[in-house]
């Protein structure tokens, strides 16, 4: 057989190049596989009721790197969620002396939380203000006085009061029936852990279970 002209071969290795392009892609629309992409949910319940909205839970550690690079690709996922999707953070509260977990309880408490979110985490991973692990009550306080606390003292007692630790002990509950094993991990409507292998794929395979949870409907 006579070889291919050289213009055919020229065509034929763009071809091959936009198909290898686009594979990725492709394979970011197929159905996600449960065990490899999700865990289904045993008995599983949703954070809060869900009154008409699909419930996405972000289990998170202000220590955690990972949930910090995240975080930037949250931001990005947020604006543009349709309005049906409700977006919860939670702390990965595994320890009564989980500092960090204390304070977002009591910042959520305050209405300072969307305010100190983001800043927590820039405290801890980009200026070094506060450490990744073992930082005191009085620390912890003291950086949300800068974030809108009123004050140090209060919001030190309020991270140490038994309404703290009712949150922490629910939101550990919360993790442990989900089947939580790390961090940043996403809940679906209580129904669904998505199990992404890359950061890049959490997001990818939660659209796709949002949109199985709203056909459902």
């Amino acid at each position: 057989m006579s070889s291919l002209p050289r213009a055919w071969r020229h065509l034929f290795a763009i071809a091959a190049l936009a198909a290898s392009a686009w594979l990725p892609a492709a394979a970011q629309t197929a159905a996600p596989v449960e065990g490899l992409d999700y865990a289904l949910i045993a008995d599983g319940q949703p954070w809060q009721p869900l009154d008409g909205k699909i419930e996405v839970v972000e289990i998170f550690s202000y220590g955690c790197v990972h949930c910090f690079h995240f975080q930037k690709q949250v931001d990005t996922w947020r604006a543009k969620a349709p309005r049906d999707v409700r977006f919860t953070y939670l702390p990965a509260a595994f320890s009564a002396g989980d500092n960090f977990a204390r304070g977002f309880f009591v910042a959520q408490a305050q209405r300072i939380d969307a305010r100190s979110h983001h800043a927590v985490f820039s405290a801890v991973h980009e200026t070094s203000v506060l450490p990744r692990s073992g930082a005191s009550i009085d620390a912890i306080a003291a950086f949300y006085v800068t974030q809108g606390a009123r004050s140090q003292a209060r919001f030190a007692a309020a991270m140490a009061s038994p309404a703290t630790d009712e949150r922490l002990n629910a939101a550990r509950a919360f993790a442990v029936r989900s089947g939580v094993e790390g961090t940043p991990t996403l809940i679906i409507n209580g129904r669904y852990r998505v199990m992404g292998r890359r950061l890049e794929d959490i997001l990818v395979i939660a659209d796709q279970l949002i949109a199985r949870e709203r056909a459902q409907r």
